[in-house]
């Protein structure tokens, strides 16, 4: 279980360090479970630590549905809010028949001009360098 949490967390930790608009990063499993998280240094967090529990779960069951649809409107890449305080984005970690094993939380400044530039150029592609090693993590513990 140790490597698999140090695989999580040097994901995020990745990722966090892509950019510096990027405030926070996190993966969880399929049922919204945090598994890992990574945050930009001297940040001051908006959510509690169970606030971000229940965005995760909320953010899973989104992903979850939302790949559901994909036989009709092709793959999902990431879905994104921009709030007032912050802009989020989920990129699920999917197989390819769309079966969700975990997902990647993000939030950014809120004044980010490039979101999508930069979860297309930067985000996804470093995730995709990762996926077949947490899709074969997954298979380990079944």
């Amino acid at each position: 279980m140790k490597n698999k949490t140090n695989l999580f967390q040097k994901v995020c930790d990745e990722v966090i360090s892509l950019d510096e608009s990027i405030r926070f990063a996190g993966i969880s499993d399929k049922e919204g479970k945090l598994l890992a998280v990574s945050e930009r240094q001297n940040l001051k967090p908006l959510l509690s630590d169970e606030e971000r529990a229940q965005y995760a779960i909320t953010a899973a069951t989104r992903q979850y549905t939302r790949l559901r649809w994909e036989y009709h409107l092709g793959r999902i890449h990431y879905a994104s809010s921009r709030y007032e305080h912050l802009a989020r984005a989920t990129i699920p970690i999917a197989d390819i028949n769309s079966t969700l094993y975990y997902v990647l939380l993000l939030s950014f400044d809120p004044d980010i001009q490039n979101l999508h530039k930069l979860i297309m150029d930067t985000v996804i592609p470093k995730i995709r360098k990762w996926k077949k090693r947490l899709l074969l993590e997954n298979m380990g513990t079944n």
